[in-house]
């Protein structure tokens, strides 16, 4: 189990939170004038990589918030916990 730490709330159990997939995922300006191909990318196609991934997630047992988190895919450390709208932090290595 992960021990996550919610930005406002303080460290709490994985079973409080809910993932809500790849962070910093920027809808489309114009999304209306694009094509069902561009439109599916930007929907489904993820970079599913290993090692350091960027996720959002939402603290949806206790405050409802949503923040993003770095975290190593292979280890499942959390490098970094960090506010909806700040910048991807520096991590070392």
């Amino acid at each position: 189990m992960l021990m996550l730490s919610c930005p406002w709330c303080g460290p709490r159990s994985e079973e409080e939170y809910a993932c809500g997939g790849e962070g910093h995922i920027v809808r489309p300006v114009n999304s209306a004038a694009m094509d069902d191909a561009a439109w599916g990318d930007y929907v489904f196609m993820r970079s599913n990589q290993k090692g350091v991934f960027f996720e959002r997630w939402r603290h949806a047992h206790g405050c409802g918030r949503w923040f993003n988190l770095a975290r190593d895919t292979l280890s499942h450390e959390i490098l970094a916990v960090y506010r909806v709208g700040d910048d991807k932090p520096e991590l070392p290595g």
